[in-house]
């Protein structure tokens, strides 16, 4: 599958990605990181730090949430610990899920 030369966002997700990044150059700012320091810290490009703090959409996912954790900004209303047990929670009821569906190997008849 060819990968679209350009996508459309909501403006939703486009304030969402905004405001993540702010918060992100606020936490850093406050701890008195350069950019330099931070991205070295994540094993990112200062580049790409500036394109999370712009809040720019073609940003990993993986790479916002690590710089985000270094910083101390909070993702989620839980606590880490909390988070960590929530997931573990979930992962139970998942396995509970079966692995694939199955479909019915019998032909059905329906000329009549």
């Amino acid at each position: 599958m060819v990968k679209p030369t350009s996508r459309s966002y909501s403006q939703y997700s486009l304030n969402a990605l905004e405001l993540l990044g702010q918060l992100v150059r606020e936490a850093r700012l406050s701890k008195v990181m350069t950019t330099t320091d931070l991205s070295s810290r994540a094993g990112i490009s200062r580049a790409l730090l500036q394109r999370i703090e712009q809040g720019d959409p073609g940003c990993s996912i993986g790479v916002v949430f690590e710089v985000a954790a270094i910083c101390g900004v909070s993702l989620f209303k839980q606590e880490p610990k909390q988070l960590a047990d929530h997931l573990a929670l979930h992962r139970e009821k998942m396995v509970l899920l079966p692995k694939a569906v199955r479909t019915s190997s019998k032909q059905v008849k329906d000329d009549f």
